[in-house]
């Protein structure tokens, strides 16, 4: 039934939103969160994966392999912000991701999940951002 409805309500990523990153292997993060549906606003649990800018989402771990497609996908240099979002959805551990079109909200498992969700995604949205050069980016990681 949610097949069909996706279908009817074409909410499966193009394949162009993701093409020549291969999302199966060696993602940036990757894990559980629960993500509130763009158009039914249920919260549906998803596994995710940030990787070369895309954060792409699954409907399990298992569903991630060469063959597979996302069930969503967003660009991150289309995102303007990246940050908590508790009091609004009314949720612990809640975050938004907004671009100039439309928001949407997560929840992470903890709050240590949480910031570390929205430090990579704030860093991944640093990186691909167009007034960014390659020869500005930090590794925030390899920094001790």
């Amino acid at each position: 039934m949610e097949n069909l409805w996706r279908a009817a309500t074409r909410q499966d990523p193009n394949p162009e939103d993701y093409e020549g990153v291969d999302f199966w292997t060696n993602p940036e993060r990757a894990g559980w969160l629960t993500k509130q549906g763009d158009y039914i606003k249920t919260w549906r649990r998803r596994w995710f994966v940030l990787k070369r800018g895309k954060l792409l989402w699954f409907k399990d771990p298992g569903s991630v392999t060469r063959t597979s497609a996302p069930r969503g996908v967003v660009s991150v240099d289309l995102c303007l912000t990246v940050k908590g979002a508790e009091d609004i959805v009314k949720k612990p551990f809640a975050f938004e991701l907004s671009t100039r079109d439309s928001t949407m909200y997560f929840v992470a498992d903890t709050g240590k999940d949480r910031e570390d969700w929205i430090n990579s995604i704030g860093r991944s949205i640093v990186q691909h951002s167009r007034s960014v050069t390659d020869s500005e980016v930090i590794d925030y990681d390899s920094k001790t």
